[in-house]
């Protein structure tokens, strides 16, 4: 019984920060001020390939979902599923949610007020992501990858961790630069996301909905393969 509570507690919690992360995100892509790393990473990909974001969210977490695996060492069936689970609601709402942002007048707002909001956008993403990694039912393939990183190679440091899960979305973003000469959805906000993300995924662990601790189902790297 102890185990069903816990279980609905944590699928409640999930689909909160499912929603929450999505209109974080999608409120930094209309505010126009820099979004969250991974985020204008995928803006930039899109403006690249010319196809929606929701679908290219989608296929960039299709992708990452499988360099999961490699990171892992082997297959993990549950986890390549949930990832999967994540990305197809999640690609989607950033888009909808985006185009509601956009109706209701997000990107004509005054500059200031624009970047309050745009703040308040990779908070909530930050918190989010904290939420859901330690849910731990399913998790996007792109924060499960620094969750990986985190637990299994960087003895739990969620700052170090989050800086290292960076490398793929940055180096699209050059390529995306390189390929069609423009940047878009990287500005002070991405500055905020790539300083400060991690260390707010940190304080929401203990912060935001404390009571939720981490279910942990990575495996730690033994002192042998370490040393």
């Amino acid at each position: 019984m102890t185990h069903l509570v816990d279980f609905r507690q944590r699928f409640w919690f999930l689909v909160f920060s499912i929603l929450l992360n999505s209109a974080g995100n999608a409120l930094t892509i209309a505010t126009n001020l820099g979004s969250a790393v991974w985020t204008g990473s995928s803006v930039n990909l899109a403006n690249w390939i010319h196809i929606p974001l929701g679908t290219t969210l989608l296929l960039y977490g299709i992708v990452v979902t499988v360099l999961n695996q490699l990171m892992l060492g082997h297959f993990d069936r549950r986890r390549f599923i949930s990832n999967l689970l994540y990305i197809l609601p999640f690609s989607y709402l950033v888009e909808f949610i985006g185009y509601f942002w956009s109706w209701v007048g997000i990107p004509n707002l005054p500059l200031v007020v624009r970047l309050i909001i745009n703040l308040l956008g990779l908070l909530s993403v930050a918190a989010a992501v904290s939420i859901y990694q330690r849910c731990n039912l399913i998790q996007h393939p792109n924060d499960d990858l620094s969750y990986i990183l985190r637990f299994r190679f960087l003895h739990g440091s969620a700052i170090i961790a989050q800086w290292t899960s960076y490398l793929p979305p940055v180096i699209i973003t050059i390529l995306a630069f390189i390929a069609t000469g423009q940047l878009h959805a990287i500005g002070i906000g991405t500055l905020f996301a790539l300083l400060a993300q991690g260390a707010i995924m940190g304080w929401s662990d203990t912060h935001v909905f404390p009571s939720l601790k981490h279910h942990v189902d990575v495996p730690k790297v033994s002192s042998h393969h370490a040393s």
